[in-house]
């Protein structure tokens, strides 16, 4: 008996170990919203760590005026196409590669605290979840962030990133699948093939998305 309760106690100690930093699986399909003062907007989204490739669907409101974004942005080859189905139109940018961040918890983040969202009273009532903060340094200053994802799978349920130009932005993550849906998602319509390529121009990052709203 002794030892049946030794065992157990062991067990029980290595359940009972501090969360660390973990990467989601690298092949996702959900969606998101995002908000801040100004802005607010419902995505989907195909993500392939693997492969470096996003795809956004979203629409949204800037300032009081909705929008409407399609954007597929291949990292690996450095291109992000802004996909126009009303008027069959494609603009094509350079990307930047060093930009793809897979989503993930950073090995220097700082655990803020684990709690169960919902109640621990009855199976299935509840989601034990960890919640992380870091900073990120940038020729202005420093970006702060805080993102809480679940304690088993590595699942994003939520991310607030702080910049001085924008305040903090929330974006919450929900119906989410493990696994690719529609691999033809990571391909530009027909139309898109005639798209040119402006080799002189800046290359782009995941908010140049965002840059048509602020003009």
């Amino acid at each position: 008996m002794r030892t049946f309760v030794l065992l157990m106690c062991l067990a029980v100690g290595c359940l009972a170990q501090a969360p660390h930093p973990c990467r989601s699986p690298p092949l996702l399909t959900g969606a998101l919203s995002v908000a801040n003062e100004k802005f607010y907007a419902n995505s989907k989204y195909t993500y392939d760590a693997m492969g470096k490739r996003i795809r956004f669907k979203e629409i949204g409101s800037y300032e009081n005026k909705t929008f409407g974004i399609d954007a597929l942005l291949l990292f690996r080859e450095g291109v992000m196409y802004m996909i126009n189905h009303r008027n069959k139109t494609c603009t094509k940018e350079r990307l930047k590669r060093e930009d793809f961040h897979p989503m993930e918890i950073p090995a220097d983040a700082a655990l803020l605290g684990q709690v169960i969202l919902g109640s621990s009273s009855g199976p299935g009532q509840g989601l034990l979840v960890n919640t992380w903060y870091g900073e990120v340094a940038t020729p202005s200053g420093k970006d702060k962030w805080m993102s809480t994802f679940t304690e088993f799978g590595c699942i994003p349920v939520s991310s607030t990133y702080y910049t001085d130009k924008t305040g903090w932005t929330l974006t919450t993550f929900f119906n989410i699948v493990i696994g690719i849906m529609d691999p033809q998602e990571f391909f530009p319509p027909k139309f898109c093939q005639g798209a040119k390529l402006d080799e002189t121009a800046e290359a782009a990052n995941f908010y140049s998305i965002f840059k048509n709203l602020t003009k």
